[in-house]
């Protein structure tokens, strides 16, 4: 029955993830991502736990979502991806066999499973000790070789040693030195924090600069340390539901039909490269929250919703929602550029002792080899 979800699962994903590869299909046919979930996970909307007893355990598993595995007072710190993300990344990893891939973030060790049977050598560390220990017990018993899990800072990488690439399975602000280095310039496929949400890129040195590549929005569970440093070009933190006072219409709907997910998405990341403002905010009703801009008080701002609208509240209304409506106007007039056509270049910032490269400088026209799946959820890793 496993064997059969797991290749329901993948027939799933190769409609969803069109940069994927034989060998990264057979990786998700082979392993058994149950095994990695042995302590059940947390159901939605805080409806108790399932476990590998309940008679629609091995269904959920296998179904294309995130799943919870471990909250701190309420608030989720450990998942199990979306495969549809992992697969996305791993396709973004371009890994191949033989090479020695560095993993921040262990989470249940399922990621770190799938990547070995493709071949690679993985060492993976988590900043959580029972995190990293049960990725390691679920290993051994998966039976999968080639993984070294490690309790630690992520921050640090591996002093001393090299690897071919680095994925990244939580939320950052930006790129430890430290990964660049060790990778000898990268690639390093990270969820790089932008305008509140966390899309993934893909960074490298090309020419003695640093680059960054975006290739699908996503929204990760938060690292911490270094990783998540302010910075002078940071978005503002994402309004929480109830934050934002009421809003009123101060701009009409301009698409008939509204914006899909993923050109909303796309918007999104544009705003986020034009206004400092920029950031997520939860809005009552709505599962995936909404583009804002936030004004300086976190007291109002604008509210751009799919289909155009602009709602605006506070003592500043008027000017976020002029600055919303030129959004909307320059997104236009730009020919409506996808989130993949951006290319930016990284700056250091963060802590003087501990410093991250941050993705600065943005032009638009760029576009990655790998094209768009259906953009994943955002979730949790």
């Amino acid at each position: 029955m496993s064997a059969d979800a797991r290749a329901r699962l993948v027939a799933e994903l190769r409609e969803q993830v069109p940069g994927m590869s034989p060998a990264l299909e057979k990786a998700f046919a082979a392993v058994p991502r149950e095994v990695f979930l042995a302590g059940g996970f947390h159901r939605r909307e805080g409806r108790g736990r399932v476990a590998p007893g309940d008679k629609d355990f091995l269904g959920l598993v296998y179904t294309d979502d995130a799943l919870v595995t471990k909250k701190r007072g309420g608030v989720p710190v450990s998942s199990s991806s979306q495969p549809s993300l992992m697969a996305t990344m791993i396709a973004a990893l371009d890994v191949e066999p033989g090479m020695r891939v560095l993993e921040i973030g262990a989470g249940t060790g399922y990621n770190a499973a799938l990547l070995a049977a493709m071949g690679a050598e993985v060492v993976s560390i988590d900043v959580q000790a029972d995190v990293a220990h049960r990725a390691a017990v679920a290993l051994e018993q998966a039976g999968v070789r080639g993984v070294t899990v490690r309790a630690g800072d992520g921050y640090e990488g591996v002093r001393g040693e090299h690897v071919d690439r680095v994925i990244v399975t939580v939320g950052v602000a930006g790129v430890s030195p430290h990964w660049l280095a060790q990778s000898r310039g990268g690639p390093i496929v990270a969820p790089v924090r932008h305008a509140g949400t966390n899309p993934v890129m893909v960074v490298r040195t090309e020419a003695g600069e640093h680059v960054a590549e975006p290739v699908c929005s996503a929204g990760f569970m938060t690292a911490s340390g270094p990783l998540t440093a302010h910075h002078p070009w940071a978005h503002p933190d994402p309004a929480a539901r109830g934050e934002l006072p009421p809003l009123d219409p101060a701009g009409p709907p301009r698409w008939d039909p509204p914006l899909g997910l993923v050109a909303y998405r796309d918007l999104w990341f544009a705003a986020g490269v034009w206004h400092r403002r920029a950031t997520f905010a939860a809005v009552p009703g709505v599962p995936f929250g909404r583009l804002a801009l936030l004004d300086e008080h976190r007291s109002g701002g604008a509210v751009i919703e799919p289909d155009g609208r602009v709602l605006a509240g506070g003592e500043d209304a008027a000017r976020y929602a002029g600055d919303a409506v030129a959004l909307l106007n320059r997104w236009e007039a730009a020919g409506r550029p996808e989130l993949t056509a951006w290319q930016g270049t990284l700056s250091l910032g963060g802590e003087p002792a501990a410093p991250i490269f941050v993705p600065v400088d943005w032009s638009a026209g760029h576009q990655t080899p790998l094209r768009r799946s259906r953009q994943p959820r955002p979730s949790g890793s």
